[in-house]
């Protein structure tokens, strides 16, 4: 079976496997990638494609600078079975509902989640984790587009969606995510605190949040973290030093009105084209098709 991501995020990268599988290092067919890095997981979409599909690999890190993201990963890595009987009793208490009882269950369920965000301690996992990784996956299923956003305080801010059946709890995908985290290891934290575990047999996806393609469509606030063009730049430092120790870089991002930005940034680097629907956006005649860019060092 297909492993897919558990949770969907804006610019996840599961209907461009195939377009960006084009461009993997060629080392990775002939075994010569041992440590698999991606420092931006997000939904990952490609760290479960390469986990699954490349068994020479014999190391996988993965990080977030986003908090929920490591509790939800940590989770399905350690307590998969706990989650999936707590999401399974949402999942039938949430469905039973009118759609008057579901808006007041989502919208009571959010203000819980967005009030305990400062009591879940990140150095110790317990029952917390679990309970918050199912509110997090709950909140992603049924809200508008499946969209992850925090106001400047951090909380969960993204309005209910309409959806008639949504899939809550998939059970045998979450199984299939936690075997493949039960090898990995999984980071919260900055981009850069990855150095440490890179060699000349390392392949890192870098997958960072997009510069936006206009002042009121910024899907940067994923974490309270702002990602600005000084960031970007810095991350470009970042994959120069790295390009230093010899091993393989890979990085995407949105080429529209952003394309002389990013061929400045990486002038001495390989730049290729995809194609991409950009699906979130409540206009639904703007969610058209735009180029998206792949950075190489190799």
């Amino acid at each position: 079976m297909m492993i897919k991501p558990f949770l969907k995020w804006a610019g996840g990268k599961n209907k461009l496997l195939s377009q960006i599988s084009h461009f993997f290092p060629p080392e990775l067919e002939n075994g010569g990638i041992k440590t698999y890095i991606e420092p931006f997981v997000g939904g990952g979409a490609i760290f479960l494609h390469l986990a699954s599909s490349y068994q020479t690999i014999e190391r996988l890190f993965i990080s977030d600078i986003n908090p929920e993201l490591y509790i939800a990963y940590k989770t399905i890595q350690n307590h998969v079975d706990e989650l999936i009987a707590m999401l399974s009793s949402i999942e039938n208490q949430y469905l039973s509902l009118s759609e008057i009882g579901r808006k007041d269950y989502f919208y009571q369920l959010r203000r819980q989640f967005n009030q305990c965000r400062n009591n879940v301690d990140l150095h110790y996992q317990n029952h917390k984790w679990i309970e918050r990784t199912a509110q997090l996956i709950f909140l992603n299923q049924t809200c508008f587009n499946g969209l992850f956003r925090v106001n400047s305080k951090g909380e969960f801010n993204v309005p209910m969606g309409k959806y008639s059946q949504p899939r809550i709890c998939n059970a045998e995908n979450l199984c299939s995510v936690s075997l493949i985290l039960e090898n990995t290891f999984i980071y919260q934290g900055d981009f850069s605190m990855c150095e440490k575990f890179v060699d000349n047999h390392t392949f890192i996806y870098l997958d960072p949040p997009y510069k936006p393609i206009s002042k009121t469509s910024n899907f940067t606030s994923y974490s309270q973290h702002k990602f600005d063009d000084l960031e970007q730049l810095r991350l470009r430092d970042f994959f120069k030093l790295i390009d230093s120790k010899n091993s393989k870089l890979l990085l995407s991002n949105s080429e529209f009105n952003n394309y002389s930005f990013f061929s400045n940034a990486y002038s001495n680097y390989r730049i290729e084209r995809i194609r991409a629907n950009r699906t979130i956006n409540s206009n639904i005649s703007k969610r058209n098709t735009v180029n998206e860019i792949l950075i190489m060092n190799y």
